[in-house]
């Protein structure tokens, strides 16, 4: 189109010429960084260039003139827009031609550059084993003699070197055996370092054993014999030569005792400053007089934590007496380690693990000095606090006694299973197997003298023994005080008790008298037995009981398993092993003699007596109340039956004699109460048919006759039973619910109704 052509040869122009000459508007000049600024928008780019395409004189015409659409401008000003990107699109590809033929050079170069190294890299090895295989070779003359000379020369300088400190090493004899001093080993140690010290220690050693051979008479004779010489001027010249003589042996004794000292001296020096590295010299030297004893003692014995805890360790325990008295409550939790002990133990094991690196550091020898450390902790800190925290317990009771060496065996126990997975002087690697047979060794020591023999198991046996004789006290007085020949409950309850409860009475009012018992301890026997003091368990015959105090209970029955289940923990925990079989076995013979025994047998004979005592009642209806009583303890006895055979039988699975004892025991003892609860259902069922035989006895023949009643002439035949009728299922539905109620529903209940019923 010709208007178009002219339009866009006009715009080819420059733009200065062409704005000078156009009227309309210039358009926006833009470059390479108008397009890389992050702001670009091109909705914006576009407005822009719109907007710089209207003329200026257009823009304010009347508005009749601007709806006129003119899209030349428009075309010029894209046109201007459109050749100024051309160019900055062929000056960028231009630019980029210029650096991809950069690259291209500088990889050029550089692959150049990596095969010239490559090359020069390849030469040096060439020739490193060139020099190795010449150096190896063997024989004069040639490259390899250089190792035969370097061999040559390292002997010859070790033996110039043995030499001169042989010739050094006679001089020193010279001098200490003719003039009787050491000034020359005396120099070297004033020189100071660790190396000349070592040396000093080397050179005495040697001196005391030449001193040992060339100069017998500075050692005393083990044999009694003597030099002898013969001839008078021999005599005399022995007699010369013995007041001339030094005595070798003491100068190099006291020239060794001050060296020593002097290492000490400056390993307190160097360990006040932690200059570790003299440490380590001092106690290399040290160790070759009598094989770091004294330096290891030293470091031991003053340490800061003997000092600062050697008035705590010794110090009476306290602790707050509610504590106390919880420790002492058998049906209390425990509570836990005593805290002066415990506070000792966490002290001990932060200055264990500190300690271990500085010894690792410190000596060479570092396993040796920290089993002496241990050792020192074990059998002094701890030991003498374990001893206080248990004299203490034991002034309190026996169980706190037991519950407090139970918490600190297993603490310590923990505080040996820590430093063993420290590692201490292998540390971070677990401690080694002479370090772990030490730890165990002191903790095995420390608790001996609680489990020697039985011992501990004899103080188990006491505790539970006064703890079950404290709790059936009342029971066993309401049984003591029950006649021989009773008609009812309470009478049955009043006739004399057997030897049994006499002698476990008298022997829990002994216990209350016994001067070695603690006053916290029979307080809470006391509260136990629900007595106000000891005067009263003497007095036996003022104390007041209750029929509550007779009858067996349940709560009373779990506290007694609970407390044992705690022994037969602490057992296992504390004297766990060979013994746990027998231990178990002296357990479970308290447990069946207070509770089947004293307890179980003891309300079953009640019963079968009362029982007993009602097949006779002829007057009054037979007293059954005590059959509610049956079912307490029938819930004992499968209590028992349970907690032996799941508890008690399987610990002593490892010993085969003992467990068919303990089995055969048990079976004798249930079978035992299972034939009193017979004997007692037996005499409810004699009783319950004497009675009805009593009330069917008094049926007349003449009651199913119809009596004539002028008043009511029907009334006697609409009775469907006679009056002895009535009283026969009065008795039974009044005892019916009362054996539902008392015995298990069951084998047992169905088997004793069916008994009932056929008579």
């Amino acid at each position: 189109m010709p208007g178009t052509t002219s339009t866009s040869s006009s715009t080819s122009q420059p733009a200065t010429a062409y704005s000078g000459r156009s009227v309309f508007g210039q358009a926006p000049s833009f470059d390479l960084e108008t397009f890389s600024n992050r702001d670009f928008v091109v909705k914006d780019f576009i407005e822009t260039l719109s907007d710089s395409a209207v003329p200026p004189n257009r823009r304010s015409a009347p508005s009749n003139q601007a709806n006129a659409f003119d899209p030349k401008p428009l075309i010029r000003t894209f046109e201007n827009a459109l050749n100024r990107m051309v160019d900055i699109s062929t000056g960028l590809e231009r630019r980029e031609e210029e650096l991809s033929a950069a690259v291209r050079r500088a990889e050029a170069q550089h692959g150049n550059n990596m095969a010239s190294v490559r090359r020069k890299l390849e030469q040096d090895m060439i020739s490193f084993e060139n020099l190795n295989v010449s150096l190896s070779r063997k024989g004069e003359g040639s490259v390899g003699g250089v190792v035969s000379i370097g061999s040559k020369l390292e002997e010859l300088d070790r033996q110039r070197v043995r030499a001169q400190d042989t010739r050094f090493l006679i001089q020193c004899w010279l001098e200490v055996s003719e003039r009787g001093e050491l000034f020359m080993l005396e120099d070297i140690r004033r020189q100071g370092g660790g190396e000349s010290k070592v040396r000093c220690a080397h050179i005495a050693r040697q001196l005391m054993k030449i001193s040992q051979r060339l100069d017998p008479q500075s050692w005393p004779q083990t044999n009694g014999a003597s030099i002898q010489v013969n001839g008078v001027n021999g005599g005399h010249e022995l007699a010369k030569k013995k007041q001339q003589r030094h005595n070798t042996r003491e100068l190099i004794e006291k020239f060794s005792e001050t060296l020593e000292k002097d290492l000490l001296k400056s390993f307190d020096e160097f360990y006040r400053r932690e200059n570790f590295d003299g440490m380590n010299d001092c106690a290399k030297v040290l160790y070759d007089f009598n094989s770091g004893a004294s330096v290891i003692g030293a470091f031991v014995n003053q340490h800061q934590f003997f000092i600062d805890r050697s008035q705590l360790i010794t110090e009476e325990v306290g602790g707050d007496a509610d504590t106390w008295e919880r420790l002492a409550d058998p049906d209390a939790e425990p509570p836990g380690v005593e805290p002066s002990l415990q506070s000792l133990i966490e002290e001990v094991k932060i200055v264990v693990q500190e300690e271990s690196a500085i010894i690792k550091r410190a000596f060479p020898y570092g396993e040796q000095v920290m089993i002496k450390f241990l050792q020192r902790v074990f059998q002094q800190s701890i030991q003498q606090r374990l001893e206080k925290v248990l004299e203490k317990a034991n002034t309190i009771s026996s169980l706190a006694f037991l519950r407090s060496l139970q918490a600190a065996r297993s603490a310590i126990s923990t505080l040996i299973d820590d430093l063993k997975m420290h590692g201490l002087t292998e540390s971070p690697e677990p401690a080694s197997p002479h370090i772990t047979m030490v730890l165990d060794q002191q903790f095995d020591d420390l608790f001996v003298p609680y489990f020697a023999g039985s011992t501990y198991v004899e103080r188990e046996k006491r505790n539970l023994e006064e703890l079950y004789s404290s709790l059936l006290f009342k029971f066993t007085i309401f049984h003591s005080r029950r006649r021989k020949a009773p008609t009812t409950l309470m009478k049955s309850l009043a006739k004399s008790g057997s030897e049994m409860l006499a002698s476990a009475r008298d022997a829990y009012v002994e216990r209350l008298d016994s001067s070695d018992l603690a006053p916290a301890q029979k307080k809470m026997l006391l509260r136990i037995a629900g007595l106000k003091d000891a005067e009263n368990a003497k007095a036996q015959t003022e104390i007041e009981v209750s029929m509550e105090d007779g009858f067996l209970s349940t709560i009373n029955a779990k506290r007694m398993f609970k407390w044992l289940a705690e022994a037969v923990g602490r057992d296992l925990e504390l004297n766990g092993g060979n013994e746990t079989a027998k231990d178990v076995s002296a357990l479970l013979h308290i447990l069946i003699t207070n509770m089947a025994e004293i307890y179980l047998e003891t309300a079953l004979d009640a019963n079968s007596d009362l029982a007993a005592s009602q097949e006779t009642a002829t007057k009054a209806e037979p007293d059954l109340s005590y059959v509610p009583t049956l079912r307490p303890a029938i819930a004992i006895m499968h209590l028992l039956s349970t907690f032996i055979h799941t508890v008690l039988l399987p610990l002593a699975a490892s010993n085969i004699s003992i467990r068919k004892d303990m089995t055969r025991s048990t079976t004798q003892t249930l079978e035992n109460l299972e034939n009193k609860v017979n004997n007692v259902l037996q005499h409810s069922i004699d009783v319950i048919l004497n009675w009805t035989s009593k009330l069917l006895a008094q049926q007349k023949k003449t009651d199913f006759r119809p009596k004539d009643d002028p008043s009511a002439p029907n009334t006697y035949m609409e009775l469907l039973q006679t009056p002895t009728c009535l009283s026969v299922y009065t008795f039974l539905s009044r005892i019916h619910p009362l054996f539902l109620t008392s015995l298990t529903p069951g084998p047992n209940l169905a088997s004793f109704l069916t008994e009932l019923a056929f008579g």
